[in-house]
């Protein structure tokens, strides 16, 4: 039996190609913001925020874009199709576009962040302009630096969950400190707020089974304060091996 073909894609085909445009565009426009933005923003340490934030959602949310209307644009040339090839078409459309999103995420997920961190690198150690006198300020080292954080500073660099940077105006001893995400995770105390509350222990209550779950209690104190808390923690039923072999012989 001949397939009957799908009439009226004229209506289609043009909002299609609107859309398409319409959504590149958006994308454009989102893109050029991001941009402008940077461009305009003349401090180092906001601008190392804002890409450090940003920088990759906003680029997803463009290729989100650009993928939807390269889409609809490649498929606003109908003239005549059978339902059953425009179901093939549909088919091959949403494939195409979640293989090439998986390529961007991918990518800008694994080798993006390589390019964005030589930026943030020149942005953290660019040197800073004292308000006081318009001239560079100075970094301080390691060593040097102590004297201007609290103890709870310190504390968190200890245990490498923040990293802080001090810049001095030697002329006028203007100081302006900065605060960096460290490589060690380390939540924020709810007693002193410094992030210095770390896990110090975990504390198995009941061991899972095939049957039930178990229960875990990890002990967290403050590195800082010396504030201590629990919390307990739900352990997946084991997975019985020998049983799914059997269901699988089956």
């Amino acid at each position: 039996m001949e397939e009957t073909p799908i009439q009226s894609f004229d209506t289609w085909n043009t909002w299609a190609q609107y859309l398409a445009y319409g959504l590149t565009g958006l994308a454009v426009l989102i893109l050029l913001g991001h941009l402008i933005k940077l461009a305009a923003t003349s401090d180092s340490k906001t601008k190392y925020d804002y890409i450090n934030r940003s920088e990759i959602n906003i680029l997803m949310v463009c290729s989100v874009l650009v993928i939807i209307a390269g889409g609809l644009y490649a498929n606003s040339f109908i003239a005549e199709l059978g339902v059953l090839w425009l179901f093939v078409r549909v088919f091959v459309t949403i494939s195409m576009g979640l293989i090439i999103g998986v390529i961007i995420q991918n990518l800008l997920k694994f080798y993006y962040p390589f390019y964005i961190e030589k930026r943030l690198k020149k942005l953290r150690y660019k040197p800073r302009i004292s308000p006081k006198t318009g001239k560079p300020m100075k970094l301080l080292s390691e060593e040097e630096e102590d004297v201007y954080l609290d103890e709870g500073m310190q504390a968190e660099e200890e245990i490498y969950s923040i990293d802080y940077d001090v810049w001095v105006d030697e002329e006028t001893g203007y100081t302006k400190i900065e605060k960096y995400a460290g490589h060690l995770h380390a939540l924020q105390c709810p007693e002193c707020n410094y992030q210095t509350f770390r896990v110090s222990r975990e504390e198995i209550l009941k061991a899972p089974s095939s049957t039930e779950e178990g229960e875990l209690m990890k002990h967290f104190e403050c590195g800082y304060c010396g504030y201590k808390a629990k919390k307990n923690y739900k352990i997946a039923m084991l997975h019985d091996t020998a049983q799914s072999e059997e269901t699988a012989t089956v």
